[in-house]
C-alpha cells in the first residue's frame, strides 16, 4: 500500500466506529499519524490500540462535537506541538427515531442538528485554522444520502445533512485560494451501528432501495473519502461524492 501520507497528521471525529474507523485505519496504513477523536473516549482508544498494533501511529482524544469548547480543546490537543493541521474528516453524526415533523421534539431537533450541522461547523472552524498553519490541507464532511433526498419522519435528519452539504461548498468557496480543499461523501446505507438492531423486515427494505442489492461496508466509504484527502484528488473542493449503490438512481 501507498504510504502518501506519511508524515501527515489527520483528525477523524467519529472514529471510534463506522466510516470513521475504517478511514482511521486506512489513513494510518498510508502514513498519516491520526488522532482519533470520539465522544467514547474508551472505543476511540480501542481503534487506536488496533492502529498501532499494526504499525501506525494513532492517539485518542475525547470530543463532543456539539460543544464549541470540546471540539477546540480536542484540536488543540492534536496540534499541541503547533505542527498544524493536514487532514481532517467530520464524520461523528447521529440518527434519530423517524417523527412526523410537526410532532418532533424540540430536543430531538436540536440535538440531531446540533450534531450533525453544528458539530461539521464547529470542526471546520477549529480545524481550518489548523491548517491555514501549515499552507492548507484536505477536509472530507460525511454527509448521507439524505443531503439530497428524504424519508418520512426524517425531517431532523434530512435537514442537518443538507445543511452540511451546504455549508461544505460554502466553505470550499472561502478557502479555494488558501490551499484547503473541502469536499463531502453522501453514502447509501451502511453497516455501521447507526443502524444495527433493525428488524430483519426492515432491513430488507433498505436493502432494496439501493440497486446494487446489499449496503455498504465501512471499508468502501473509507476508501471514497482518503481519495478526496489525497493529492489524486488535487483538483477536487466544494462537490459532494455520491457513494450510494444506485439509491439516488432510482
Amino acid at each position: 500500500m501507498t504510504r502518501d501520507f506519511e508524515g501527515k497528521l489527520a483528525f477523524v471525529t467519529g472514529a471510534a466506529s463506522g466510516i470513521g474507523a475504517a478511514t482511521s485505519k486506512l489513513l494510518a496504513a498510508r502514513g498519516a499519524r491520526v488522532t482519533v477523536a470520539d465522544i467514547n473516549l474508551d472505543s476511540a482508544a480501542q481503534v487506536a490500540s488496533e492502529i498501532e498494533r499494526d504499525g501506525g501511529k494513532a492517539s485518542p482524544v475525547l470530543i463532543d462535537v456539539a460543544d464549541p469548547a470540546s471540539v477546540e480543546d480536542a484540536v488543540g490537543r492534536a496540534t499541541s506541538e503547533g505542527a498544524g493541521l493536514d487532514l481532517a474528516v467530520n464524520a461523528a453524526g447521529i440518527t434519530g427515531t423517524l417523527t412526523p415533523c410537526a410532532d418532533f421534539a424540540m430536543a430531538d431537533w436540536h440535538r440531531i442538528v446540533g450534531i450533525n450541522l453544528t458539530g461539521t461547523f464547529l470542526c471546520m472552524r477549529a480545524q481550518i485554522p489548523a491548517m491555514l498553519r501549515k499552507g492548507g490541507g484536505a477536509i472530507v464532511n460525511v454527509s448521507s444520502i439524505m443531503g439530497s433526498h428524504a424519508l418520512p419522519g426524517g425531517s431532523a435528519y434530512a435537514a442537518s445533512k443538507h445543511g452540511v452539504e451546504g455549508l461544505t461548498k460554502a466553505a470550499a468557496l472561502d478557502y479555494a485560494k488558501k490551499g484547503i480543499r473541502i469536499n463531502a461523501v453522501a453514502p447509501g446505507y451502511v453497516d455501521t451501528p447507526m443502524i444495527a438492531g433493525r428488524k430483519p423486515s426492515v432491513n430488507d427494505k433498505i436493502v432494496a432501495m439501493h440497486p446494487i442489492g446489499r449496503i455498504a461496508r465501512p471499508e468502501e466509504l473509507a476508501k471514497v473519502v482518503v481519495f478526496l484527502l489525497s493529492q489524486d484528488a488535487s483538483f477536487i473542493t466544494g462537490s459532494v461524492h455520491l457513494a450510494d449503490g444506485g439509491f439516488s438512481a432510482l
